[in-house]
């Protein structure tokens, strides 16, 4: 069974989470890897961190087979690719469910429907169910459902690939913050810029795919 540390999660998540989104601009260089590991939005906790730390997961993730660097990017640049579709043959729904584990935390079944519709759009909650089941019928199992808390209507569930996890003791209101190697004054600002810029840059993406289906229409 694969153990991933809580950085390797995060490292994981993020480039499966890119490859499905922003397609033009993957695989990512490892400045766009930290800045998506480090998004304010649609991360729980928000983590801050740097080179050395995604750079040190990278190599964990590379020793387990779930990460490398790509050898198809036309780029003096190096970047980054995850091979978690090579180690598990995963569904995309079933992909997109995992995804949303790896970066928000345990999630309700009607979150991660909502969550997930950027990389998969479930049609109704039975469709976010049948991932579930088969990724708790994995062998070995990969996701759980946890128990229900107090004055809560549906259970939350959990990835276990960073290991079994007891309860649904998990904070539930806003994201958590999580700072590993803290940056310098001077680099938060650099990384909020360049957080600025990838999601201009992802923007730009969306725009072009919108306006190549919409070209369609008339060819």
């Amino acid at each position: 069974m694969l153990l991933l540390s809580e950085v390797e999660t995060r490292v994981l998540g993020a480039l499966v989470e890119k490859e499905i989104t922003t397609p033009d601009y993957y695989p990512l260089s490892l400045n766009a890897l930290i800045n998506a590991c480090n998004q304010k939005s649609n991360r729980d906790p928000v983590m801050t961190l740097e080179e050395d730390a995604v750079r040190q997961a990278l190599d964990g993730l590379n020793e387990k087979g779930l990460a490398a660097v790509s050898s198809h990017a036309d780029s003096r640049v190096t970047k980054y690719e995850h091979r978690l579709q090579e180690v598990f043959n995963f569904t995309r729904p079933e992909t997109a469910i995992l995804c949303v584990l790896f970066l928000r935390g345990h999630q309700t079944p009607g979150e991660l429907r909502g969550r997930a519709e950027r990389m998969h759009r479930f049609d109704d909650l039975s469709q976010v169910q049948s991932a579930l089941q088969r990724l708790m019928q994995h062998d070995p199992p990969l996701v759980k459902v946890l128990p229900r808390q107090p004055g809560t209507k549906e259970s939350r569930y959990a990835h276990l690939l960073s290991g079994d996890v007891e309860s649904a003791s998990e904070p539930t209101g806003p994201a958590r913050e999580i700072a590993i190697l803290t940056p310098t004054a001077d680099a938060e600002r650099i990384a909020r810029l360049e957080d600025e810029v990838t999601r201009l840059h992802q923007e730009v993406a969306e725009l072009k795919h919108q306006l190549a289906d919409f070209r369609k229409q008339f060819e």
